[in-house]
């Protein structure tokens, strides 16, 4: 009765309230609650125009609202944490001294102990005059994101980092330690002895861990043991305690400038004084951070109070980086790792503006603020313009800071790469960064950027932006070269060791360095890739060794594929410019004379193929790194190389074919030109003007898997079966109207078979060796499609194949079509009641539409993306031989419906992008792997346009016609072909596009593991068979196309083991493929009973899967569609029934040995291998 009495009390409310809105007054309830909707203060309508506006879409918002939650620690789980902390603090503060002693014996010591001491180079000795000891720290604080509540889970599920820093006494310290890592070995030790202390008193697993594995870094990282006292696992952090020096430590800071050199080396006949440096950065830098953590915690701190997005904008940003690999994980770029502080600095200078150079009151183009009102969406893309639109190599940033420089700003830029000094003016926090990395940096903001501009409501930028793994190279990067650094032959020098901390990153800074300067502008960036320090356990010495690291590129579109780099001219042979270029290119620089006259120093790259210049940019690297680091060519990997191998026909069938013309793309347009020009000749011998010959064949579009190739008469003759195959090039012959063609659709076909044999003798006569014969083709389907064409052979061996396009077929057709009640849709499903007539007309109408109207329109439109994209073509080309492997290509997705899908990460989305565009793919391998990520997240049943005409205009969703399982799902949308089933009204139908989407997933994940692995491209394009029932395979010594095949076996052909023609009976076939017309016989016989996968290039096997409708049984019925027998009495279906009908069920045997008798002389065995 109380609940009753309460909602009636309810109601009662809100019947009053409804009645003071309309009386325009404000009411609240009892509760205290406003219960009316009163006007939106400003800060919901900043809220609400942020929504619409600045977020692209009010579920952009949403989503980011919903992600910051989740990637911060939950506040519940923090209590055990807190007690291990507290336990912790009082337990290092109650530690007992220890007396000093040589550095190298109180490591014995504690080796003996299982505790070994991470000492820096270089290493101290017996006879080092000074000692190590060690005190209680002076005081133990949490620092870092952690204490200032901004810390965002890693990727890959790493721990939450809670930093512990340990203020070592200043009583252990002199004014010169700073000299010779003296103070990183009393470092080392006294972080051993806490090691020690907590290993034996706590149950926690104690690790040494270093960033880049530099032992001046090394920290302690202690994680839980689940069960224990301590055991704060649920928090799913780990405790990193950094010993740090106090305020009062007597080391003067005026020593640690970057202009100061504190690695005092014995000289050697091998480290002469010439290679001792005159500065030492990097590692002045390494003891700098031993002040820091507690000023950066304050600096960050007054970031957070000053700003109330500050927190928000700080998780975006790390959550970007660390999808990108700028952190920790299993491929990260390098120099980044151990770098979380300068996230926050980046906010720090956007909220905060640069501070001017000293002595000045501003910076001519320096960062002002942009306030600390701005929403933490707003702080997260301004941060991306910065790191987007900024060079650091040219310009240094110093974040504003109370204190003004505390070092000479020109020291920074003489002695550092790259310069952001954070607030505080203690750090550099690039003082060991590459150019080549913050290269990397800038293009992924340069990216990203690009994306939230051009995204469409439609596009799922947030997972984009946010959630999707971007550290695969494979999609990242346009070239990926693998190097195996355990055979480096050619070392830096010790004081390079001493400077970097570790030999590894010696090696890298310098590789990073020549690589820089060797490919300028020919890339965009360079990365160097490689897993994150790892830790290590504390009875280890040091991290382990960089055994290979990945190389990824990003090319310029302009300058990669340069076929010359000029030096300086010969007059300026003794300058330190030409000393320099010499030295970097070793003995392929050389003075050499060109056409204008110069003479200057050159490297020149020699190819002989498109395919071979594709790899310049690689074979610069592997150059640079053998000559410079004595690094051995067979440890430079690129994953180019066998992905061109799937482009090629064997070497040894191109010598048997004996061809003595060009070859090639270029080539095939020239032989095109050629007969074109042969037949506009003709018109006076002909009863109409030929007006247009439009191209549409793959081969004169540049995306055919092969590269078209002439294969003369006599050679073809000559040459064993299995290499015989001559593609068609077909075009179309537009002529001019005239109302002298008839108005019967048969008839019509009659007027193309005269005209062909008209200019197929006109052909013959003016040019001697053509071959031109009339093709009637298949008449059994339908007298009124267009069967007629002409096949050409000209007598350098090319092939073409004409059709004639007559503008009054189509409206014949639709007339026809029209007559019937049924609606005039193109593309769909017949209806029962359509007559035979009918039908035909509809199927003649999609035939003609498709092949006259869209077909030259896509061919131009493809053309077009070819010449505007350099990568586009030979991804179109990986794409088709990829799916064509797995038996995909052809029957179930059509040529052009790949074209169209490979266009998509080059145009975008909504309107074409640009060719200079930072996100186009350059280069066919990434361009592979993009499409083979989209078609890995693509629903089939999702609707996709993509801009492939230039004046693409406004995306609308088109209204597309439902589809049987049997009909193709896929709706690919382009501006000439709205209702998107142009292309894709036959296929794939439901099986085959769960099939690809399958072998699409299993295709990214072996290019991701080729990350880290040496790379198997030959899995990529090896077809699973033990997914069909029926394997049929085809004898490969009389199929014409079996040089094509993946897997090609050249023993096939070999001369011994095949019986040739014989000239008299020899006939030259182009485009006759019988394996190709046996599978499309058997599609068409029993498409109600199987479903056929076969590879078109070359394949040798036929699979088939039963379709689920014909299994079971069912009662006899004549004309039942399939092949069946008597189903076996007593079954479960038939005592169900109350009357015995006569059931059957398929004769699957039956089939198979129709299927034989069908395929007699090219089928050698049926295998079945399994029962559904």
């Amino acid at each position: 009765m109380v609940e009753e009495e309460g909602n009636d009390l309810h109601a009662a409310e809100d019947e009053g309230a409804m009645q003071d809105v309309l009386e325009g007054d404000s009411v609240q309830s009892a509760h205290g609650h406003t219960r009316l909707n009163k006007p939106p203060t400003g800060e919901e309508l900043r809220a609400m125009k942020d929504a619409a506006d600045l977020y692209q879409s009010s579920s952009f918002k949403l989503q980011i609202d919903a992600l910051l939650p989740n990637v911060r620690p939950k506040e519940s789980r923090k209590a055990p944490l807190d007690r291990f902390l507290l336990a912790l603090r009082s337990h290092l503060l109650s530690l007992p001294s220890i007396p000093p002693e040589n550095p190298a014996v109180a490591a014995r010591a504690l080796s003996k102990n299982g505790i070994e001491v991470s000492f820096a180079l270089p290493h101290p000795t017996h006879s080092t005059k000074w000692s190590v000891t060690f005190e209680p720290p002076s005081d133990v604080n949490v620092v870092g994101s952690w204490a200032n509540q901004i810390n965002v889970k890693k990727k890959d599920g790493g721990y939450f980092g809670v930093d512990l820093t340990v203020e070592m006494p200043s009583s252990l310290f002199q004014e010169k330690d700073y000299l010779d890592a003296r103070y990183f070995h009393k470092r080392s030790y006294y972080l051993a002895v806490i090691a020690q202390s907590i290993s034996t008193s706590f149950q926690v697993d104690a690790f040494y861990g270093a960033a880049l594995g530099d032992p001046r870094l090394t920290m302690l990282i202690l994680r839980p043991r689940k069960g224990t006292e301590h055991d704060f696992s649920k928090t799913h952090a780990e405790v990193r305690i950094i010993p740090v020096l106090p305020p009062s430590h007597p080391i003067p800071l005026n020593r640690l400038s970057p202009s100061h050199c504190n690695a005092r080396l014995q000289l050697t006949s091998q480290h002469p004084s010439s290679s001792l440096p005159s500065s030492t950065p990097i590692y002045n830098t390494a003891l700098l951070l031993s002040t820091f953590p507690k000023l950066s915690l304050l600096s960050t701190n007054a970031l957070t109070r000053s700003s109330p997005a500050f927190g928000d904008a700080h998780a975006l940003l790390r959550i970007w980086a660390n999808q990108r690999g700028y952190g920790e994980g299993i491929m990260c770029v390098h120099g980044f790792e151990g770098k979380g502080s300068w996230w926050a600095a980046i906010l720090g200078l956007i909220m905060n503006g640069e501070e001017p150079p000293a002595g000045k009151k501003e910076k001519i183009g320096a960062r002002r603020p942009i306030g600390k009102g701005l929403s933490s969406y707003q702080l997260f893309r301004a941060s991306l313009d910065f790191l987007a639109k900024h060079e650091f190599g040219s310009a240094p940033v110093f974040v504003k800071s109370a204190n003004g420089h505390r070092f000479s700003p020109g020291d920074y830029a003489l002695n550092h790469s790259a310069v952001f000094v954070d607030a505080t003016a203690t750090l550099n926090y690039l003082a060991d960064m590459p150019l080549t990395s913050l290269d990397m940096l800038r293009y992924d903001a340069q990216q990203t950027l690009e994306q939230l501009i051009n995204s469409t409501s439609a596009d799922d930028i947030f997972s984009d932006v946010f959630l999707k793994d971007q550290t695969h190279l494979s999609k990242r990067c346009d070239a990926i070269i693998r190097v195996d650094l355990l055979r480096v032959s050619k070392h830096r020098p010790a004081a390079e060791f001493v400077e970097y901390g570790t030999s590894d990153n010696a090696l890298l800074s310098a590789v990073s360095k020549v690589l820089r300067r060797g490919l300028g502008d020919r890339v965009q960036a360079i990365a160097i890739f490689h897993p994150s320090s790892s830790v290590r356990t504390i009875s280890e010495t040091s991290a382990p060794r960089i055994a290979a690291v990945h190389i990824g590129l990003i090319y310029s579109t302009e300058n990669a594929f340069r076929l010359v780099d000029h030096g300086p001219s010969a007059e300026e042979q003794e300058t330190e410019a030409a000393k320099e270029f010499r030295q970097l290119w070793g003995d392929k620089a050389e003075l050499r004379r060109f056409k204008d006259g110069r003479i200057v120093e050159s490297v020149v790259w020699e190819v002989k193929t498109s395919d071979e210049r594709a790899h310049i940019p690689a074979s610069i690297v592997r150059h640079l790194l053998h000559i410079h680091f004595g690094i051995p060519v067979a440890d430079i990997q690129t994953i180019q190389t066998p992905f061109d191998a799937k482009l090629r026909i064997p070497d040894g069938v191109s010598r048997l074919h004996q061809t003595s013309a060009s070859v090639g793309f270029k080539a095939a347009l020239s032989a095109f030109d050629d007969i074109v020009r042969s037949l506009k000749a003709l018109d006076d011998g002909l009863p109409l003007t030929l007006l247009n010959v439009s191209p549409v064949s793959e081969c004169l579009r540049y995306t055919s898997p092969f590269s078209p190739f002439p294969v003369p008469l006599s050679s073809s003759l000559a040459i064993p079966t299995p290499l015989q195959y001559l593609p068609q090039i077909s075009f179309l012959l537009e002529f001019e109207k005239s109302s002298k063609w008839p108005d019967d659709l048969r008839a019509i076909q009659k007027i193309k078979l005269a005209f062909f044999e008209t200019i197929a003798s006109a052909l013959m006569t003016c040019t001697p060796g053509l071959l031109a014969s009339v093709c009637i083709g298949n008449l059994r389907d339908s007298s009124i499609e267009d069967h007629p064409s002409l096949e050409i052979l000209t007598p350098e061996g090319w092939a073409f194949s004409a059709r004639i396009w007559h503008d009054r077929e189509a409206t014949l057709l639709e007339r026809l079509v029209a007559s019937s009640k049924t609606p005039t849709l193109a593309l769909a499903p017949f209806s029962s009641s359509t007559t035979k007539d009918q039908r035909e007309a509809r199927n003649a109408l999609e035939l003609y539409t498709r092949r006259f109207i869209h077909g030259p329109r896509h061919h131009r439109a493809v053309t077009n993306l070819s010449h505007r994209y350099a990568a586009y073509p030979g991804t179109v080309r990986l794409v088709k031989r990829w799916l064509a492997s797995h038996w995909l290509l052809g029957a179930h997705v059509s040529e052009e419906a790949v074209e169209i899908l490979c266009a998509r990460p080059f145009v975008g989305t909504s309107t074409m992008l640009p060719e200079t565009a930072v996100s186009v793919p350059r280069s066919k391998e990434r361009g592979f792997a993009l499409v083979l990520e989209f078609l890995k997240e693509w629903k089939p049943e999702d609707f996709l346009f993509v801009p492939i005409y230039e004046d693409s205009g406004p995306l609308t969703r088109p209204s597309v016609i439902a589809v049987s399982s049997k009909q193709g799902i896929w709706t690919i949308s382009t501006l000439e072909d709205e209702s998107g089933r142009m292309w894709t009204s036959s296929g794939p139908d439901a099986v085959a596009a769960h099939r690809l989407r399958a072998l699409a997933k299993e295709a990214c994940k072996i290019l991701q593991a080729a990350d880290t692995d040496p790379f198997d491209v030959k899995r990529l394009f090896s077809p699973a068979t033990n997914d069909y029932d029926v394997l049929i395979e085809l004898n490969p010594a009389v199929l014409p196309r079996y040089y094509q095949n993946v897997d090609a076996d050249p023993a096939v052909w070999s001369k011994d083991r095949l019986v040739h023609a014989t000239d008299g009976d020899a006939v030259s076939r182009p485009g006759f493929d019988p394996a190709r017309m046996l599978f499309d016989d058997l599609q068409t016989t029993y498409s109600d009973t199987l479903r056929f996968f076969f590879d078109i290039y070359g394949g040798y096997r036929i699979g088939a899967v039963w379709l689920p409708s014909v299994s079971g049984t069912r009662p006899f019925r004549a004309l039942g569609g399939f092949s069946s027998t008597p189903a076996p009495k007593g079954s479960q279906e038939e005592k169900s029934k109350e009357k015995d009908k006569g059931t059957v069920m398929l004769n699957r045997q039956s089939v198979l040995d129709e299927i034989e008798r069908l395929g007699t002389g090219l089928i050698k065995k049926i295998t079945q291998h399994k029962q559904s």
